[in-house]
This record gives structure tokens, C-alpha cells and sequence, in this order.
């Protein structure tokens, strides 16, 4: 119950807890900050740009950058998180990425019709959700 409603009822409340602070030694591997995927980039000569995102499921429109009228395609991508790791005496943090080509099929499907890559997009997201 909302503090409003319990005022609003006459109903006294209990004084809140103290939260505490969160600090670096209550971090576990699971509660890493991971940089999100980003909502527009390019790679392999292709110009992506994030449509829907829900949770872990995302679309993005693809278009080719070596045609005058290119034609877009739709990609449905279920968002990989990958842990940070040292390179060359730099760290790289933790990040959300799109899945490699080698895991097409299970966890990104391309489109060239619109409404069945929406159609493919709602459905991961109800399945995402079981």
C-alpha cells in the first residue's frame, strides 16, 4: 500500500528502513553493469539502426551501404552480455552484443518483409517473458 493510501485511510505507517549503500565488495558476477548494445552503428558495410527493444529481444533495420536504393531488412536478435576482460594491459567492461554470425538461426533470424520481422519480434518477446 502506498504511503498516500495509507493516509488517505488514517492507517499509521511503520518508520521505512535505513537502506544501506551498495559498495564494490557486495558486487557478484551477476550484477555487473554491462554497456548496453548500441541503438545505431555499422559493420560489414551495413548501416543498423535499433527499431523495438524489450528486455533481451531487439529489432533492427538493416540497410546496405553499397547500393544507390537499397532494400531494408529486418533482424530479430536475442542480446548476448559478454564479461569484461584484460587486453594489452587495458580492461574492456562488460557489454551487451549482438550475436555471432555462428548463432544465427537460434538467436537472430533476418527479415525482408516488415510485418513478419514485427511478427517474429513479438513472438521471441512472449517467449523471452515463459
Amino acid at each position: 500500500m502506498s504511503i498516500r493510501a495509507s493516509v488517505s485511510f488514517g492507517r499509521s505507517m511503520s518508520k521505512p528502513s535505513r537502506k544501506t549503500r551498495a559498495t564494490a565488495e557486495a558486487r557478484t558476477k551477476e550484477c555487473h553493469s554491462y554497456k548496453p548494445l548500441r541503438k545505431e552503428f555499422r559493420r560489414g558495410g551495413f548501416n543498423y539502426r535499433q527499431i523495438a527493444r524489450e528486455r533481451d529481444i531487439a529489432l533492427y533495420e538493416q540497410v546496405w551501404t553499397g547500393c544507390v536504393e537499397p532494400s531494408p531488412a529486418y533482424e530479430v536478435i536475442r542480446i548476448r552480455r559478454r564479461e569484461g576482460f584484460q587486453i594489452g594491459g587495458k580492461f574492456v567492461d562488460p557489454a551487451e552484443v549482438y550475436p555471432p554470425s555462428e548463432l544465427w538461426g537460434a538467436n537472430g533470424f533476418t527479415f525482408a518483409d516488415h510485418n513478419k520481422a514485427w511478427e517474429s519480434f513479438l513472438r521471441c518477446c512472449w517467449k523471452n517473458q515463459q
